[in-house]
């Protein structure tokens, strides 16, 4: 696994997947919090497999960090049984919890050197980041915005960011113009994201160092998910576009520390704020019937 991937891949596991773990409001399942607070050791295997050669041992932790997110992903049929719905948020939600464990059985798989479903190891290397990012962190991302902004943006893009994952992967098996269908409808849903984003900062954050935050998370949304249509539509009709290792230093980076990390440290900073009716403390349902006329939190049906 390359440098650049491994670097992007430690900082999904060790950071993004417990601070986005944090944010998660509404009823939370007993067993949330108290793998939330063990995961930087669960993943420390993990992360420490992925800077070792592939072979035995490396395998084996990867399988020990493929075991915690197998986990997390019986989170969510723990969380629908307690919020019995699958309003759009919740779906967001919902597909978060289960997309670390996709990352981290092709880590295991590429530890292994082990092409899973006939998948060449780069390509196994390369989702384990993004199912941290585009499967997590776009995910939880979509449902916090749908839970700030009760409008058809947000309905809409907590929908489509984990259809076009989803899509995503199921090109994987099927061919590129599949990949391609998925490519487009996660743009989509990420393009909806940053309009969100861009559109509500100021309403939800009074000091400038978040609202920074936010509109670089929006910004840089809208060159990296070009690249990633560009990639996937040059592998569909055979038109010149960046290679998978350059897309994956463009596209990959900029989505993991331009949108990941500073949306979720913005969204962190949104919950310190105890005023924030749109990002109650962890274990409160979310509401906006306190939303002071000044500063609106609700989205204009369009």
């Amino acid at each position: 696994m390359s440098v650049l991937v491994g670097t992007v891949v430690t900082i999904g596991m060790l950071w993004v997947v417990p601070t986005g773990l944090a944010l998660l409001d509404g009823p939370r399942p007993p067993g949330l919090d108290p793998l939330r607070r063990a995961w930087p050791l669960l993943a420390a295997p993990g992360v420490l497999a992925l800077w070792l050669p592939r072979s035995g041992p490396a395998t084996a932790l990867a399988a020990v960090y493929a075991l915690a997110t197998l986990a997390l992903a019986l989170q969510a049929p723990a969380r629908l049984i307690l919020t019995r719905s699958l309003a759009p948020g919740e779906i967001a939600v919902l597909t978060a919890l289960v997309a670390p464990s996709v990352a981290g059985l092709a880590l295991v798989a590429e530890r292994a050197s082990y092409p899973l479903f006939g998948f060449d190891l780069d390509i196994l290397a390369l989702t384990v980041p993004h199912f941290h990012f585009a499967g997590f962190a776009a995910a939880l991302v979509a449902g916090l915005l749908c839970r700030a902004s009760d409008g058809p943006t947000a309905r809409f893009a907590a929908l489509s960011v984990p259809a076009g994952t989803l899509l995503v992967l199921l090109g994987y098996f099927v061919d590129d113009w599949a990949e391609l269908l998925g490519a487009v409808v996660l743009t989509a849903g990420m393009t909806a994201v940053a309009v969100l984003t861009l559109r509500e900062r100021r309403a939800w954050a009074a000091d400038r160092f978040t609202r920074g935050l936010l509109a670089v998370s929006a910004l840089v949304l809208f060159a990296t998910m070009l690249l990633a249509l560009s990639w996937a539509l040059g592998e569909a009709t055979g038109l010149p576009h960046l290679d998978l290792t350059w897309t994956a230093a463009t596209h990959g980076l900029g989505n993991a520390l331009g949108f990941a990390v500073c949306a979720l440290l913005a969204h962190r900073r949104l919950r310190r704020d105890p005023q924030d009716p749109a990002h109650p403390p962890a274990g409160t349902a979310a509401t906006t019937t306190a939303v002071p006329t000044a500063r609106p939190r609700t989205e204009s049906p369009a």
